[in-house]
């Protein structure tokens, strides 16, 4: 599992306010694909490292996150780049696709 979680409390400090883009996953433990996208969720936090934070929110017990930023489908990966969301890539897919909607957003000024 990556080493951070994400919570009510800790978003604002944790994703809103990094000076580094930062990948969220929305995920629960009752979400078959979720299961799915969680290995690949962390094999990108190691290959993002010192480029990208990259953390778990579960939508259960953070409801106030997930309303705000509309999420209605898990398993849900937002980026956020200067404290705003720029990319939104929802479902099971597989990494290289995950992976090409990281580096465009890291490739944006």
């Amino acid at each position: 599992m990556t080493d951070i979680t994400f919570t009510d409390q800790n978003f604002q400090e944790e994703v809103l306010n990094s000076p580094l883009p930062v990948l969220v996953d929305f995920w629960a433990p009752w979400c078959g694909p979720c299961k799915i996208v969680g290995p690949i969720v962390e094999e990108l936090a190691k290959d993002y490292a010192g480029k990208v934070k990259v953390g778990k929110l579960n939508v259960d017990e953070n409801q106030n996150v997930s309303s705000q930023f509309g999420i209605m489908s898990i398993p849900s990966l937002m980026l956020f780049k200067a404290g705003q969301p720029v990319k939104t890539m929802v479902g099971a897919q597989g990494k290289e696709s995950f992976k090409k909607g990281i580096d465009e957003v890291l490739a944006s000024a």
